[in-house]
Parts: structure tokens; C-alpha cells; sequence
């Protein structure tokens, strides 16, 4: 019965560091994918700024330059 009983609690010793491993390294998985998510998120955020800030660019470009040959055009008319 004693054997049987420390064979028992090794077992159960055994189990809980191979439970903590498995905890700790979905924990770290877990860690990992969150840390590329944020990543992947900025990048599109990042991209979609970038698409706004060019787009608002042209669009000024494109609305001073019509005025200015409206402008140019009153002027010499």
C-alpha cells in the first residue's frame, strides 16, 4: 500500500509540472499571437493613414490648381 500511495503522489507530482509546462507555454502562444495581431493591425492601420494622407494630397493639389487657372483666366479675360 505504500508503495502504491508514493507511486501514486509521484505520478501526481509528475502530472503538475507537465500541467504548469503546458500552461506556461500556451500562455506564451498566447503572448505571440496577440503580439502579431497588433502588429498585422498597425501595419493595416498604417497602410490605410497612408492611402487617406495621399488621397488628401492629390485632392488639394488637383482643387488649387483649378483655382488657379480659374483665378488666371478672370484676371486676363
Amino acid at each position: 500500500m505504500r508503495q502504491s500511495l508514493a507511486q501514486f503522489e509521484a505520478a501526481f507530482l509528475e502530472e503538475t509540472v507537465v500541467d504548469r509546462a503546458r500552461r506556461e507555454r500556451l500562455r506564451r502562444a498566447a503572448v505571440k499571437r496577440s503580439r502579431v495581431r497588433r502588429r498585422q493591425r498597425a501595419s493595416r492601420n498604417g497602410t490605410v493613414r497612408f492611402s487617406v494622407l495621399i488621397s488628401a494630397m492629390l485632392g488639394t493639389t488637383v482643387l488649387v490648381t483649378i483655382a488657379m487657372f480659374r483665378v488666371l483666366s478672370l484676371v486676363f479675360a
